[in-house]
């Protein structure tokens, strides 16, 4: 299978250029604090503030210092795992399958939407534009969020090929004007309603990311199949006791008393223990795009 040769630069516009901050330093390989990797799939300033707040709460629940950082993207955070510069990840199904594959890594934890541990990708556009289906896209241009995301490009992308836009392997660039990866859903999302690109190819729930005023002006057009949730996880050699200790914490968020906790890690509704299996259509669909072996 030929891999995609597409443009991976970000979406550098004005007011969406995100500042992620470095990765960590390399630690020590027995040092006494657990280490969160985030991605930026919203706001990075948020983002910064939500892990300040929840690894602080992680710490006093699991009895050892916690800090998180938030990597530049999502083979960033597989690459803090390999590196042993982050012992926890949260991420979505594709970038975890990879790291499966490529470390190791494990999923411990599923995030649960609206009483589901799958979602959906979709397209959105402009309320007020033209486009009404897919087809009208051609030669337009359209944001993704992560080359490496499911939700935020793989999925979004394999839309067209099921409607028989595009092949699969297939430089999108054939069908499209341009192709944007903008870091995040909520980048990709606000380029697309500012009318800087014709299209968002992200998460079901993407439009929410959106300020309440700015919602009602973008609609989709096409949706995906279901996808596994993100994932929360960890690298294949961390202690046994620790993860444990880490993995019996988050499923305290659960708990009416710590839900609003929930809300510095992505939002979700909870957590539930990661089905292994759930993920095989994920690895199929990596693989069918010359992501994976």
């Amino acid at each position: 299978m030929t891999r995609l040769t597409i443009d991976r630069r970000a979406l550098v516009l004005a007011g969406l250029a995100i500042a992620a901050a470095p990765l960590a330093p390399a630690l020590a390989q027995k040092r006494k604090e657990l280490v969160l990797a985030f991605i930026p799939q919203e706001n990075p300033e948020k983002l910064q503030g939500d892990i300040k707040v929840i690894s602080a709460w992680l710490a006093k629940e699991i009895g050892v210092p916690v800090r998180g950082f938030v990597g530049s993207d999502h083979a960033a955070a597989v690459e803090a795992l390999r590196n042993n510069d982050a012992d926890i990840s949260f991420m979505g199904a594709l970038p975890y399958v990879i790291a499966n594959a490529q470390t190791g890594a494990v999923a411990v934890l599923a995030e649960v939407y609206r009483g589901s541990p799958a979602y959906t990708g979709r397209i959105f556009v402009r309320r007020d534009s033209a486009i009404a289906q897919l087809a009208d896209l051609r030669g337009k241009a359209i944001a993704f969020a992560d080359p490496i995301s499911e939700s935020g490009y793989l999925y979004p992308l394999d839309i067209f090929v099921e409607s028989g836009l595009l092949q699969r392997g297939e430089d999108p660039k054939r069908f499209f004007g341009k192709v944007y990866f903008a870091g995040g859903y909520q980048q990709a999302m606000q380029a697309m309603q500012a009318g800087l690109v014709d299209a968002a190819g992200v998460s079901q729930y993407a439009d929410l990311l959106l300020t309440p005023d700015q919602q009602p002006q973008v609609k989709w057009i096409a949706e995906s199949k279901p996808i596994p949730s993100h994932v929360v996880i960890a690298r294949k050699d961390l202690d046994p006791a620790l993860k444990a200790k880490f993995v019996a914490a988050m499923l305290k968020l659960n708990e009416p008393q710590n839900v609003a906790l929930l809300k510095h890690v992505y939002s979700p509704d909870g957590y539930v223990a990661a089905d292994p299996k759930s993920f095989d259509g994920v690895r199929e669909l990596a693989k069918a795009y010359g992501l994976m072996n």
